[in-house]
């Protein structure tokens, strides 16, 4: 999808589909300027009640009187009072589905300038753009659209004014980031392996002036004493890869921004092997490693003016002989011992290696872990909010506030010293697993013990990364959230 702009007015753009939002006050900006050109047309349909009331409902009009455009799509914003950030994404979404479905290859959208509770014109356009490329995303790769599939929106223009065309490329930036995310988690775990990643991590640095890429294959992680994460991937014929990109936009010397996600291109649950129903959903086990390639694409179309390190540890969790067992005891990179009460607890334990090795070699001002850890987690937020855990208050503040203002929410969870007890043990330094009770903390907890000296926060994407249902796919979460965040380090949306 391309943005363009145009100055001409609502009634002569010349457009398959024109977007318009109508809150419950009834007909105004826009909508009265075509309801005035149609005669009446949208005042007699909104008194008959064929108009959308609620929010997220669409109505598409053909041939109305008056305009150019050969659509009229109006989407329903509920009540002005509560039209809120999440409300005006939900409705933009919808619209977006709606547009697609209507197989205009062209559209405008008039959505925003719509008032937004406690948003600006700018973070509207901005939203906007991003929600109607994410409402436009088909999965693609290993199914082919049917031969009567409606295509892809081909551009949608939106109204000429001050910063307008730098808010669009600020969201098609997002929007790529998203994609890419939502493009990796939706891929069979056949196709995307531990190499996969590296190689999409390689094609970005080729593709973007100033992103660099490192690779560390199986034989240096083990020389570097990263023995959890090779416990965990010693079980599978796909061979692990710890990916660093590298986006250097600050100054020389500037510690960097640090984003490590976990990449278990499939869980099995390894000898703890899991129930056979729903196994395959544990593709979406990477949505860590998805979401820090993703968020690094932004930050590469944005070119932030700060430095950027995204690490992905990279494994497969499979059954075989070589496979780690209940019961060992493993020495991390750092020297800790880990004791394995259960194997399909993996992403602790490749992640307490990455970042012991982010924090060692990239010396990170702030680094923040992503993961979908615990099942657990699911079952507290659901999947709608991503959980963060941190003992840095200040930090805590920073991933809320963007997680609201990116529309991409985020929930605080206690990390109290009173959990550590749980992961406590007489034959290591700790336990891989603390036990029902609160399992969402415990694994915050043991991560806590791998970011010694780091401005550190631990965020579970477990029920946000993706999303139940049809179609079940990967959500590009929390992309949005994590660019925000960067951003608002860099200074603000006016700085990029």
């Amino acid at each position: 999808m391309q943005f363009t702009t145009t100055d001409s007015s609502v009634t002569e753009i010349a457009t398959d589909c024109l977007i318009a939002g109508l809150a419950d006050a009834g007909l105004a900006g826009a909508l009265a300027d075509i309801d005035q050109a149609s005669d009446g047309l949208l005042t007699r349909l909104h008194e008959s009640g064929d108009l959308p009331r609620k929010a997220g409902q669409t109505v598409l009009l053909h041939s109305v009187p008056g305009i150019s455009a050969g659509r009229l799509l109006i989407v329903g914003l509920g009540k002005a009072e509560k039209l809120d950030g999440v409300a005006f994404d939900k409705a933009v979404k919808a619209a977006g589905k709606a547009l697609r479905q209507s197989r205009a290859a062209s559209g405008h959208c008039l959505l925003a300038e719509t008032e937004v509770i406690d948003r600006g014109r700018d973070w509207t356009i901005r939203q906007a753009g991003i929600a109607l490329i994410y409402a436009d995303y088909i999965y693609a790769a290993t199914k082919q659209p049917k031969d009567d599939a409606p295509p892809a929106t081909e551009s949608v223009s939106f109204p000429t004014g001050e910063s307008v065309e730098e808010q669009l490329r600020q969201a098609a930036a997002i929007a790529a980031g998203v994609k890419r995310a939502r493009d990796l988690a939706d891929l069979p775990p056949n196709i995307c392996t531990p190499a996969y990643l590296a190689d999409i991590a390689g094609k970005m640095a080729v593709e973007h002036d100033g992103l660099d890429v490192e690779i560390l294959e199986e034989d240096e992680m083990r020389s570097l004493g990263m023995n959890a994460l090779m416990a965990v991937a010693d079980g599978s014929a796909n061979r692990p890869r710890l990916i660093r990109l590298s986006w250097k936009g600050g100054r020389s010397g500037d510690a960097p921004l640090a984003m490590v996600g976990k990449g278990v291109t499939f869980d099995t649950g390894g000898i703890s092997i899991k129930p056979r129903d729903l196994m395959e959903q544990m593709k979406f086990d990477m949505g860590g490693a998805a979401a820090t390639i993703g968020a690094m694409e932004a930050v590469a179309r944005l070119r932030l003016p700060i430095n950027v390190e995204g690490v992905v540890a990279a494994v497969e969790n499979m059954p075989d002989g070589r496979a780690y067992r209940p019961g060992d005891v493993i020495t991390a990179m750092n020297g800790k011992t880990i004791e394995v009460h259960n194997t399909d607890a993996e992403g602790r334990m490749i992640l307490a290696d990455a970042l012991t090795w982010t924090g060692k070699n990239l010396n990170p001002d702030t680094t923040v872990d992503l993961a979908t850890l615990t099942g657990a987690c699911v079952v507290a937020l659901g999947h709608h909010a991503s959980a963060v855990m941190t003992q840095d208050d200040e930090l805590a503040g920073e991933l809320l506030g963007a997680g609201q203002r990116s529309v991409d929410r985020t929930w605080r969870l206690p990390l109290w010293d009173d959990y550590q007890e749980q992961i406590e043990t007489p034959f290591a330094d700790m336990k891989n697993v603390g036990g029902m009770p609160a399992g969402s903390i415990t694994a915050g907890c043991f991560l806590s013990r791998f970011a010694d000296g780091q401005r550190w926060a631990h965020v579970d994407i477990a029920g946000s990364a993706w999303q139940w249902g049809k179609p079940e796919s990967g959500t590009g979460r929390p992309v949005g959230m994590l660019v925000d965040w960067m951003v608002d380090r860099a200074g603000g949306w006016d700085k990029i």
